[in-house]
Formats: C-alpha cells, sequence, structure tokens
C-alpha cells in the first residue's frame, strides 16, 4: 500500500513516527503523477492510521517501547515482532509501540506516558480483542544511563511503582483479553546497573505469578542468554544488549502464538 500526501501550503512543525524502518519519500510541488520525489526518510510525517474494515474482531495490539516499534529490525523489510506475529497467525496486528516510551511519566520525546495514552492507542481500536503489554523497561533502567536529555524525565522508581501502573492498564482493559510479558533481560546495556536489576527481577516475577493479567509470555525466559539470564541471548542481540534483531523478532512471534 502506498499513501501520498500533498501540502500545497507550508505546515509548520510536522508529527511524525521518528523510527518507522520503512522509506518515506518526499519532494517539493504536486507529485501525485508519481515522479520526483527526490529525498527519503526513515520517518514517517503526519499520518497516523490507514483504518480499513475486514469484519474481524480477533486483533492483537502490541503496547510497548521501542523493542514493539521494531528497533534493530531490518529497515523496509517489515521484520518488526509485530509483522512476524501478524505473518505466523493470519490476525491483524497493531504496533502500538513508541521508541523511548515510558509507563508511567510523559517524556517531551518518547511522548505521552503508556498509561495515559492506553485508551487512544488499544482501547479506541476497532477490531482488537487482546493486548500484548511490553512496556516498563525505560522507567527501570533511564536512570541508570548517562546525563542525556532525551533520557528525562528519568525517576528512580520502584517495582510497586511499576505494577501499579500495570494494573491500571489491566483496569483500563475491560473485557480485552491482556497479555502481560515479561521485560526482556538487558544486562550490559546502558540501560543495566545494580538498581535496575534488582527492579527488573521483581517486576518480571509479579507478572509470572500475580495472576493479575488474563495470560502471560515469558519473553525474558526465552530470550535469555543461557550463560547470562541477565544478558540478551547473542543471537538475538542487534549489538546494543537492549534490542533484538530479525532474528530475535521472529523468536519473540513464536512465542506469543504459543501463548495464543
Amino acid at each position: 500500500m502506498v499513501v501520498t500526501l500533498y501540502f500545497d501550503t507550508a505546515t509548520g512543525p510536522a508529527t511524525f513516527h521518528a523510527q518507522a524502518f520503512t522509506t518515506s519519500f518526499r519532494g517539493d510541488g504536486c507529485l501525485l503523477g508519481g515522479e520526483g520525489f527526490t529525498e527519503s526518510s526513515e520517518s514517517w510525517y503526519f499520518l497516523s492510521a490507514v483504518e480499513t474494515d475486514s469484519g474481524r474482531t480477533d486483533g492483537i495490539a502490541l503496547f510497548g517501547d521501542s523493542i514493539t516499534d521494531g528497533f534493530g529490525s531490518t529497515p523496509g523489510a517489515d521484520r518488526r515482532w509485530s509483522d512476524a506475529l501478524a505473518s505466523r497467525t493470519g490476525r491483524a496486528v497493531l504496533n502500538a509501540g513508541i521508541g523511548g516510551n515510558l509507563l508511567l511519566n510523559d517524556s517531551a520525546w518518547y511522548g505521552e506516558r503508556g498509561v495515559g495514552r492506553f485508551g487512544r492507542d488499544v482501547l479506541q481500536l476497532a477490531g482488537v480483542d487482546t493486548v500484548v503489554v511490553l512496556l516498563g523497561l525505560n522507567d527501570i533502567g533511564f536512570s541508570e544511563t548517562d546525563e542525556q536529555p532525551t533520557y528525562k524525565p528519568a525517576p528512580v522508581v520502584s517495582a510497586g511503582e511499576v505494577v501499579a501502573g500495570y494494573r491500571e492498564l489491566i483496569q483500563q482493559a475491560g473485557e480485552l483479553t491482556v497479555i502481560g510479558a515479561t521485560l526482556l533481560p538487558f544486562g550490559g546495556s546502558d540501560h543495566w546497573g545494580e538498581r535496575a536489576a534488582k527492579v527488573s527481577h521483581e517486576v518480571n516475577e509479579w507478572v509470572r505469578c500475580s495472576g493479575e493479567f488474563d495470560g502471560v509470555v515469558d519473553l525474558n525466559r526465552v530470550m535469555a542468554d543461557p550463560g547470562d539470564s541477565d544478558r540478551l541471548h547473542p543471537a538475538y542481540d542487534f549489538g546494543d544488549h537492549l534490542h533484538p534483531h530479525d532474528e530475535g523478532y521472529g523468536v519473540m512471534a513464536d512465542a506469543v502464538v504459543r501463548r495464543l
């Protein structure tokens, strides 16, 4: 599918999806004839969705951060884990991931907090009956990083605060089936530290054992290095010890398929 936009006057600042991992093309003037697109970008601008009606009601929404957004996947190849899950299930899969997104706090760089945007980005979508929640790693890890303006706010959060955020999502979801995903291993990344290790372990244990989600997919164990469970498996690591690459995203999709 191709969507072409034309603006006959200057628009001012553009809304955009910064890391779309798919090439967009642009050029000056009216180019509805299909020629003259001389510039490219891996961001999407202005367009937030294309809605279609298939008559189905078994859609799956993936709600998360850059891992759900597809960071580390091959640009232009549709190899995010949402793509992999759609190809394996034949169901509509809606990607509600925002790179850098936080569960508990708004960010000038990475959007509205998860508990605030859940209604807009999941509950208002037609045809969705299941949501997979994989969010909270940035809340835990931002305060471990170097002083970077994009990683603000970066309050030190407890496992209890993250759990409270999950409970809020579960409450908002109502009759929707909510599958909780444990946070992926991130040892060795810039988000890792002694405190982050403790909190992430506690959060993951709550996801596994609380019984408050309708179902659980243990991505932490599926994606872990057999020799060091705190680290992402080298065979799935994009290279920053935080994000998977194409093969890793496929493994994540397989784990969700087994749970479904």
